[in-house]
């Protein structure tokens, strides 16, 4: 099972992606004049902004939190210790090159899933809205066939497919660090997500909100520290990176083609940057302008990959814990031989500074890190069921939804790390291939709503978005 699942993640993630991942996002670079960099200080204003008292529902912020809880997780732990070990040192900057360039992707597909949003007939206070990848294919492209299997796809990957993936890699932390068995682990484990889904996406909102901030600083802050305990180290480090993404130094000159793909692999993996996974929660934010919120998950990008992505892999690397096989499979460095790519890395990285501390820490970080993103996947799995049921008549079909996400859940923690990493792949492949190209055919609406919120800030106001003003068919939200 596990050599099958391995072929076809394999299959889904040939260059093609890979290229296209990276081809869309300096496409929105250019189409939107790099909204991501010049409007860096406007998303951090953003962020302070609270719901619109017109339209309700969570704020930007916790809509950021929520995306950020999806993106931030076993991806930014395992995951770039992963693609160091398959594609050097230089797929870190592979990895922060992606993240750049994402940002322009999520700002896209996030201010789609705000155009495109609809009002949620059954929600409360907090949960008004439902939006995201199928939404914005029905209403924008106006294919409900496509959107219709477009929902299915996010249905299957974040019920059945993902969620396996962090709760492994909690058991694994746990067990790694604590002794605690992987069938206690998956029984607490269950019990608390169920609490959590059961009450709502206000609750999980709020969990998101006050986990995620706090654990990113933390853990970049334990960056900051080893990078000051091995200051002589940094120039070497930071040229190995560059002579490693370039094929120019003499070990990993070999596999530059692999630290691409890793790289760019791994960073999809971890920010979810196209794949349309914070679409939904995007569409959840009240906001005055659909570009806001596109803004605010274009920072989440910047978060996840350039900056806590990039921690992770400067900590391997300063202190030389990792090895880096060759597509052959032969070691082409062998630092710590006989241990796998995994978050023992990171783990061993931490410890040579802090000790039996550093290891708490790494495990700790990544249990909050993975759960916080389960939390996250049961949000889109529901939203995407929606989708067929808008008006959520249909109470046993969330039931079954629940059961399954949980059952899901319970099995990543006991299955094998490979497998639960091949079925995670397959997932972000599928989005990724269908989400990737439906943003670049709705170019048009997401340029106009930019101009239109560029012309309104010129003009020193706080931009509000009328559709008559930009015709932007479909977004009928908005009138």
């Amino acid at each position: 099972m596990e050599q099958l699942i391995g072929t076809i993640a394999g299959y889904l993630w040939s260059d093609a992606l890979v290229y296209l991942a990276l081809g869309v996002g300096l496409y929105f670079t250019v189409a939107t004049k790099g909204v991501q960099l010049r409007y860096l200080g406007e998303m951090l204003r953003l962020l302070r902004e609270k719901p619109s008292h017109e339209t309700g529902g969570i704020s930007p912020f916790q809509a950021f939190c929520m995306a950020l809880s999806g993106r931030i997780g076993t991806g930014n732990i395992v995951g770039v210790a992963t693609a160091i070990a398959a594609g050097g040192p230089g797929a870190v900057l592979w990895m922060v090159a992606m993240g750049v360039l994402g940002g322009a992707s999520a700002f896209a597909e996030s201010t789609l899933a705000q155009l495109y949003k609809t009002k949620d007939a059954a929600g409360d206070d907090k949960q008004r809205f439902r939006g995201g990848i199928p939404y914005y294919i029905e209403i924008g492209l106006g294919q409900k066939w496509l959107a219709c299997i477009a929902a299915a796809v996010v249905l299957v990957c974040y019920s059945f497919l993902i969620p396996s993936v962090q709760s492994n890699t909690i058991a694994a932390a746990l067990g790694d660090t604590a002794g605690i068995s992987t069938l206690m682990t998956a029984v607490v484990l269950t019990v608390l997500t169920a609490w959590l889904i059961f009450g709502g996406v206000g609750r999980i909102a709020k969990a998101a909100d006050k986990i995620v901030p706090i654990m990113s600083v933390i853990y970049v802050g334990m960056t900051f520290a080893l990078l000051f305990l091995n200051a002589p180290q940094i120039p070497a480090t930071v040229a190995l990176i560059v002579k490693s993404a370039f094929g120019m130094d003499a070990v990993f000159g070999g596999i530059v083609g692999q630290a691409v793909s890793w790289g760019v692999r791994r960073a999809v993996f971890s920010s979810a940057a196209g794949a349309g996974e914070a679409t939904f929660s995007s569409a959840a934010a009240g906001v005055s302008h659909p570009v806001k919120q596109g803004l605010v998950q274009a920072f989440s990008i910047y978060v996840d990959t350039v900056i806590v992505c990039t921690a992770t892999g400067v900590m391997i690397l300063i202190t030389g814990n990792y090895n880096v096989a060759a597509a052959d499979g032969a070691m082409l460095v062998e630092y710590i031989p006989g241990v796998a790519a995994s978050g023992v890395w990171v783990q061993m990285a931490v410890s040579t500074a802090f000790s039996q501390f550093g290891s708490w820490f790494v495990a700790v970080s990544a249990v909050l890190f993975a759960f916080t993103s389960i939390l996250a996947y049961y949000y889109v799995a529901e939203t995407a069921l929606s989708y067929f049921d808008q008006k959520r008549q249909h109470k046993f079909w969330y039931l079954l939804l629940k059961a399954v996400f949980l059952a899901t859940v319970f099995l990543g923690a006991v299955q094998s790390a490979a497998l639960a990493w091949g079925l995670g792949d397959i997932a972000f492949g599928l989005m990724s291939y269908i989400n990737l190209v439906v943003i670049v055919l709705l170019t048009k609406p997401v340029v106009r709503a930019l101009m239109d919120y560029d012309a309104q800030r010129k003009t020193g106001a706080d931009p509000v978005f009328r559709q008559q003003h930009t015709q932007i068919k479909g977004a009928d939200f908005w009138q």
